[in-house]
């Protein structure tokens, strides 16, 4: 859960240090009355409806808030639709956070072909419908720095974490045998660049950041976003 807007203010929902962390009350009870009703009233128990093989953390509570505050981007909400003075949620289907690291590179494209190394060979290698990449404090001065926006991130990751059809097959991660042209032939690890969901967010510290692969295969489970009224 993804929160934006005049409420991440009134609720105090972090959107800086620890941010998946524990130790934060407005995002551990938000998340874990959403899980409570889940439980009692849609039955998601585990061994029951809830038939994980593993799980991941999350399940407790997985919810952030952008740090809008100060970000140089436009914010989640506003890119999906939503006027600035609108408070949302933005409720994905996701995996756990991956994260990755990037001390070296003083530009935009230095920090992000990490990251897109990164992800090229994360779990599902284009399986995913959609992806959250949250952006920490200093990652997001140096993007930022190289004047980039949030478009120029998602069609950078786009074009940066393909793979070939070969490398996909060699690892199992698709079926069938390698073909003549599966060495060319490349495979978005996403639809589009707009399946990318960029979010500021993080502590202002520290030369790392993080990318959350979506759950469910081809378009079966797409980010959702919508008004929280009061």
């Amino acid at each position: 859960m993804i929160i934006n807007g005049p409420i991440t203010r009134e609720l105090d929902i972090n959107a800086g240090d620890n941010l998946f962390g524990p130790g934060w009350r407005s995002n551990l009870t938000i998340g874990r009355a959403l899980r409570l009703v889940m439980r009692n009233v849609c039955g998601s128990l585990p061994g029951l409806l809830d038939r994980g093989t593993l799980g991941h953390p999350g399940k407790l509570s997985f919810v952030i808030a952008e740090n809008e505050a100060e970000s140089p981007w436009t914010p989640l909400h506003v890119e999906r639709g939503f006027r600035p003075d609108q408070s949302t949620v933005t409720v994905m289907a996701a995996e756990a956070p991956h994260q990755f690291y990037n001390q070296l590179s003083p530009d935009a494209e230095g920090v992000l072909t990490t990251l897109a190394d990164s992800m090229k060979h994360s779990g599902g290698a284009g399986r995913q419908p959609q992806y959250v990449i949250t952006l920490a404090g200093e990652h997001m001065r140096t993007i930022a720095g190289s004047g980039w926006g949030k478009k120029e991130i998602r069609q950078f990751l786009f074009d940066n974490t393909k793979n070939t059809i070969a490398h996909l097959k060699r690892t199992n991660r698709i079926p069938g045998a390698i073909q003549p042209g599966d060495d060319t032939k490349l495979r978005p690890i996403v639809a589009e660049p707009d399946d990318l969901l960029i979010v500021a967010a993080g502590g202002r510290a520290g030369s790392f950041s993080s990318f959350i692969p979506g759950w469910g295969g081809a378009r079966s489970s797409l980010a959702t976003t919508k008004e929280v009224k009061r």
